[in-house]
């Protein structure tokens, strides 16, 4: 396989992943990827990228439920 950006070759290893969303801030130290051994770019295969915006969408969800209970609970 060969990068994208630097058309370097790339080996089967693992990357860390994160974001900012939504008031919260998401990592991942070790997601399976493609990894440039030049310039050290991550490819994520569309399995691991599946995941990924599957565990966005319940944070999301879990987010979404304790800011509406947060603020029931401050109302008298």
């Amino acid at each position: 396989m060969e990068c994208l950006h630097c058309k370097g070759r790339m080996n089967r290893g693992t990357a860390p992943f994160s974001l900012d969303r939504k008031g919260y801030h998401v990592s991942w130290d070790a997601v399976p990827a493609w990894v440039c051994t030049q310039c050290g770019e991550p490819f994520f295969e569309s399995r691991e990228v599946e995941l990924i915006q599957r565990a966005l969408t319940e944070l999301d969800r879990e987010s979404e439920a304790l800011a509406s209970s947060g603020s029931s609970a401050s109302k008298p």
